[in-house]
C-alpha cells in the first residue's frame, strides 16, 4: 500500500473499532438489572463532529493544524460519563514542539496523525474506570502507539489478573516481549511523582511502534483494541449489578482526583492535543463528570 493508502486504512479501523465499542457500551447500558441506578434510563451516545477550518494561520502555540474528527459522549446508567473519540489531522507542529517528535525536524514541522481515544468513569464505585487509545502518527517517519490501563477506585485482585491476563495473550500473538516491555512503560508513565503513587492497576502502554514491517505493527495496533473491548466489557457485566454504599462513592470521588491529576500534569496526549490545536472538548473529555478532593 502506498502512504496514503496506510493512513486511510488505519483510519477507518479507529471509526470500525469506535463503533463496535459504541454499541458493546449501549448494550450493557440495556443489560443493567440491579445496583443503585438501574431505574435510570439507558444511555446512548451522541456523536458530535468537529473540524478545523483550512486557514493556515498558526494556533497560539505556534502550530498549524487541518482536519477533524468526532466527539462521542455518553451519560447513563451504568457509564457515568465516557468519552470515544476519533480524529484525523495534519499540519505543522510549531519549532519548539517539533523537537519532541521523531521525524518532524526532519519534514519541516510537517505531520499527520488519526487515532481513537476512550475514557470511562463509571456509576458503580465497584466497576473500574479506564483508558484507552491507538493512534498512528506520520512525520518523516511513521508509527503506531497506544495501550490501556485500568483504574479501580478499590482493586479487586481478579479484575487486575484477567485484564493483564488478556494483554499478555495478545502481546503473545505477535512478539513474546511487548507484553513485559510495555507493561513496564505502562507502569512508568502512569505514574503520579507528587503522590509517589501509580494511577492505577496498570495495562499496557506504547510509543514509536515502528518494526519496519507495517501489517505486523497494524495488526497488534488493531488486536490492542478489540482486546481492550472484550477484557473490560468482561470486568463490567462482573460488578455493574451490584449495589454500593455512600461511603463507597466518596471514595470514589476523591480516587477520580487522581485521574485529573495526571493528565492534567503529565499526559502526553492532552499535551500533544493542546498544541497542535485540537479540539479543547474533545481533549478533555477525559475529566470525570464529579471530583472532590480531600
Amino acid at each position: 500500500m502506498t502512504d496514503d493508502n496506510k493512513k486511510q486504512h488505519a483510519f477507518n479501523w479507529f471509526t470500525a473499532l469506535r463503533d463496535s465499542i459504541c454499541a458493546e457500551f449501549e448494550s450493557l447500558e440495556d443489560a443493567l438489572s440491579g445496583g443503585n441506578k438501574a431505574d435510570l434510563p439507558a444511555g446512548r451516545f451522541e456523536i458530535s463532529p468537529w473540524e478545523r477550518e483550512n486557514s493556515g494561520q498558526p494556533n497560539a502555540s505556534g502550530s498549524v493544524l487541518h482536519g477533524g474528527g468526532e466527539m462521542g459522549i455518553m451519560r447513563g446508567r451504568v457509564f457515568e460519563k465516557v468519552g470515544v473519540n476519533i480524529s484525523r489531522v495534519h499540519g505543522t507542529f510549531a519549532p519548539d514542539f517539533a523537537k519532541n517528535i521523531p521525524g518532524a525536524e526532519d519534514n519541516n514541522g510537517e505531520f499527520w496523525a488519526a487515532g481513537i481515544s476512550l475514557v470511562a468513569h463509571m456509576q458503580s464505585p465497584l466497576v473500574p474506570a479506564v483508558h484507552m487509545n491507538t493512534r498512528m502518527i506520520s512525520t518523516s517517519k511513521s508509527w503506531f502507539g497506544g495501550g490501556a490501563d485500568l483504574t479501580p477506585m478499590t482493586e479487586d485482585p481478579a479484575d487486575t489478573q484477567s485484564f493483564h491476563a488478556a494483554f499478555e495473550a495478545c502481546g503473545n500473538r505477535h512478539d513474546p516481549s511487548y507484553y513485559p516491555e510495555h507493561k513496564a512503560w505502562c507502569d512508568r508513565y502512569f505514574y503520579l511523582p507528587h503522590r509517589d503513587e501509580p494511577r492505577g492497576v496498570g495495562g499496557i502502554f506504547y510509543d514509536y511502534l515502528d518494526s519496519g514491517d507495517w501489517d505486523a505493527d497494524f495488526a497488534y495496533t488493531r488486536d490492542v483494541g478489540e482486546t481492550f473491548l472484550a477484557a473490560y466489557s468482561a470486568i463490567v457485566k462482573r460488578h455493574m449489578n451490584k449495589n454500593w454504599t455512600d461511603e463507597q462513592r466518596e471514595h470514589q470521588l476523591v480516587r477520580r482526583g487522581r485521574y485529573v491529576e495526571f493528565n492534567l500534569l503529565y499526559d502526553r496526549g492532552t499535551t500533544f492535543g493542546l498544541k497542535t490545536g485540537g479540539n479543547t472538548e474533545a481533549i478533555l473529555m477525559s475529566m470525570p463528570p464529579e471530583v472532590k478532593w480531600p
